[in-house]
């Protein structure tokens, strides 16, 4: 039996569940991958053009480039972390996919990693329909942004490790709300998506530099917008923190609830 406090054992036993949720996810595609972008994209045509109107531009950047390329990250971490809680918590306690697929020769660390994994994945979906979107405006259009891909898969996987923290810990899905109202949605606004993190008080300028969105975002907005990352090694690392560490929590709880 797994030590409760165990490193996750990875292998590739976590592929035909990943593949299982990517034929399910397949049949509801187009309304997915509209819901998941819905939000992110009225964001950007409202603000970008609206608020653009006034607001020319944002240190020396167009206001809706700038938008864009913090809008992008927003909608990736939305998306994944929709994923990790309340599919991820209907595949395991209210579908009880997750006992089924336990009975065939196959880990819990298995079945949380393929849950990772594929919250990334369709996060990436939403973040890729946004690129094309951002193309359509005229944004973006440089050979950096082929490298804004695996950036927002790394961001995808690091929100979906934290999501599952959270689902590990549930009861019912009204708990993710308060996930959403208390953390993911300050951090939008703390973490440079809409205005420059240089705008907020020192303290909270302090605590936004070790937020994985505001890493995901100085990331990729430079990128998108034809530059490179000031700190790249610096933010790479913040998301790889949270990844690897949300991740080894969640299976702990995980663990721990099974």
């Amino acid at each position: 039996m797994t030590s409760l406090y165990a490193i996750p054992a990875f292998s590739l036993r976590f592929y035909p569940i990943w593949r299982r949720n990517f034929l399910v996810w397949k049949k509801l595609l187009v309304a997915s991958v509209l819901g998941n972008i819905a939000d992110p994209l009225i964001t950007l045509i409202a603000f970008g053009y609206g608020l653009g109107s006034m607001l020319k531009e944002v240190d020396g950047i167009p206001y809706i480039h700038y938008l864009a390329s913090g809008s992008i990250c927003m909608s990736v971490m939305m998306a994944s972390s929709f994923e990790a809680l309340y599919s991820a918590y209907s595949r395991m306690s209210v579908q009880r996919t997750w006992d089924a697929l336990m009975n065939a020769p196959l880990a819990l660390d298995d079945i949380v990693l393929a849950e990772l994994l594929w919250s990334a994945t369709k996060s990436l979906f939403s973040g890729v329909a946004i690129l094309c979107v951002m193309f359509a405006l005229g944004i973006g259009l440089h050979v950096q942004v082929l490298l804004v891909l695996p950036v927002l898969f790394f961001a995808g996987m690091t929100f979906a490790a934290l999501g599952l923290i959270m689902n590990a810990l549930a009861r019912g899905y009204d708990f993710f709300t308060y996930y959403f109202t208390l953390i993911l949605t300050p951090m939008v606004f703390l973490s440079g998506v809409y205005y420059p993190v240089a705008q907020l008080p020192s303290w909270l300028q302090l605590i936004s530099q070790f937020l994985p969105l505001s890493a995901a975002v100085n990331l990729v907005r430079p990128l998108v917008l034809g530059g490179w990352p000031q700190t790249p090694l610096l933010d790479l690392a913040i998301l790889a923190v949270y990844c690897c560490g949300g991740f080894y929590v969640a299976m702990i709880f995980t663990r721990r609830r099974f």
